[in-house]
Formats: C-alpha cells, structure tokens, sequence
C-alpha cells in the first residue's frame, strides 16, 4: 500500500534540498579559492574570522564551545582544528584571568595577516558562486533570499 506524499513536505523537502545545494556549491568554490590562494580551508577561515571578532568587553571572548556553534563544528573539530591554526602559527592560547580554568583563543598577527590577505578571496568566491547559482532556476530564489539579508550600504 502506498501512501500519497504530503503536498507541503513535498515542497519543504525540495526547499530544503535546493538550500543544500546551494550551500554546497558556494562551500565548494570558496574552499577552491582559499585553499589554491591561502592554503586554508572553509573552515579554518571561519573559525580565524570568528575569533578575530572578539573584543576585551562584557562577553567579547569565546569559549571553545561558542566558536564551534558559531562555525558549526563539534567541539572536538573545533578543538582540532585551533590544534592545527595554533601549530601554524595562526592562533594562540591563554588563560582566562578571572577564570582560571578558562582558556581563550586569540588570532596571532601572522594570522591576522593571513586573514587580512584571504578575506578578498573569500568575498569574491562567494560572489562568484552566487552569481553561478543566480542562474539556476532552482536556486535563484534563495540567492535572492541570501542577498536580501545584506544590509545595503
């Protein structure tokens, strides 16, 4: 016996297949980018973004588990790839000073540099890749979505 597919499922399940997608493909083309331009990964430049964010007020640093949910890692990725940015160079750690079991990463000035060096890259790839899906039927309306969030200058 077969069921009749739900309509609206239907439709969330193409939705959410069409956003997949499109994740992908811009994921893809800025790993490219980084990778044959900087030699870093998706990865390894959001997590250096991230923490190059962090200021000295109320909350301005992260805890390790703040930078996965921010990068979308698990916290042991996440721990194993500032292993990895840290043996480079890229960051460094510290203790917390009003918490001692606390330990923070910081981006060191070579990866500030680096950062600074890949983050034209970064921008264009994903411009690139938007631009390529635009012209995808299927995923032009959430390239249209995605640049309605960006709040015009």
């Amino acid at each position: 016996m077969s069921r009749t597919p739900d309509p609206a499922l239907l439709g969330l399940a193409r939705g959410w297949c069409a956003l997949s997608a499109l994740h992908g493909r811009i994921e893809a083309h800025i790993e490219r980018a980084l990778q044959t331009g900087h030699g870093l990964s998706v990865r390894e430049f959001s997590v250096m973004d991230v923490l190059s964010r962090q200021h000295d007020g109320e909350g301005g640093h992260l805890r390790m588990n703040e930078v996965a949910d921010a990068v979308v890692l698990s916290q042991s990725a996440t721990t194993r790839l500032v292993d990895r940015l840290e043996d480079r160079g890229l960051l460094t750690r510290y203790l917390c000073l009003t918490d001692r079991r606390g330990i923070y990463t910081d981006v060191t000035e070579a990866g500030l540099a680096l950062l600074g060096e890949a983050r034209p890259t970064h921008d264009s790839a994903l411009r690139e890749a938007l631009q390529e899906a635009a012209r995808r039927p299927e995923l032009a309306p959430l390239v249209s979505a995605v640049e309605s969030l960006t709040p015009t200058p």
